[in-house]
């Protein structure tokens, strides 16, 4: 089982730089996207409904803003949009999709670099994540939430910490919120699981040749179950070309679905 992660920054833009034709070689079982900013109406109908997968998109109702969307092989035999919560849901932030005993979720949290204000519903946003994530644990299911937590976790997840510990995404109640989700609900970071101590990045400014630098932040998550995580095999981030300020983050699981 292969699933594939990439807040594309835009659908139709990543679809112009080649991103469907380098995705198809990679062959996900499936694939969550972030930020699509875009309606199905509007994209091109190779990335709207894509040959081979069933596609499913919970789009933000602000044109051209945030928006999930979740393309899979097999059929999921359910569908579920949203936090339950109608003003980020308004947002198009998550976006679930159950296939047997496991479910895939595709994962948007806000930004807060913008200024206090955004900051502050961002950790509402956070905070309502809590709860549905802790509800949804105790359901039972097997599952993957994965996606653009817009969130370092620890100092080996960013190039210059010591310079972004006052910065969204890098704020101490931040990382604490994640290592709660990690402890509490005993969810396990695959990524870090497969690489304890390696730095890997997902996500570079477009300012000050950061991409060029190497000077990134690990973003992009897969957090899953443990019957889930434990049979993950490998990963990969995907550099060699650009499609969006976001690497793709794939890894294989050896999991019966």
């Amino acid at each position: 089982m292969r699933i594939m992660s990439c807040n594309v920054n835009g659908l139709r833009s990543a679809t112009s730089k080649g991103f469907l034709e380098w995705m198809r070689r990679q062959k996900p079982d499936v694939l969550c996207l972030q930020e699509v900013r875009a309606e199905p109406d509007q994209l091109p109908r190779k990335a709207a409904v894509p040959r081979g997968f069933e596609a499913r998109y919970f789009s933000a109702q602000k044109k051209g803003y945030s928006g999930v969307a979740i393309w899979s092989v097999q059929p999921p035999l359910e569908w579920s949009e949203g936090i339950g919560r109608k003003d980020w849901d308004a947002e198009g932030r998550m976006l679930r999709a159950d296939f047997g005993r496991l479910s895939v979720i595709s994962l948007y949290i806000p930004s807060g670099s913008s200024g206090d204000e955004r900051q502050r519903a961002k950790y509402r946003f956070m905070a309502r994540l809590f709860e549905w994530l802790r509800d949804f644990r105790a359901s039972g299911r097997s599952f993957v939430i994965t996606g653009d937590w817009n969130i370092a976790h620890r100092e080996l997840d960013l190039k210059n910490f010591k310079s972004n510990v006052r910065n969204s995404g890098f704020l101490p109640d931040e990382r604490a919120w994640l290592g709660q989700i990690l402890d509490e609900l005993e969810l396990v970071d695959v990524f870090r699981r497969l690489e304890p101590e390696r730095r890997v990045y997902t996500w570079w400014s477009n300012r000050g040749r950061a991409f060029e630098k190497d000077v990134g932040w690990r973003l992009d998550y897969q957090l899953a179950t443990p019957d889930v995580a434990e049979t993950a095999t490998s990963w990969s981030v995907y550099r060699r070309r650009r499609f969006s300020d976001h690497a793709p983050l794939t890894i294989d699981y050896r999991f019966e679905w």
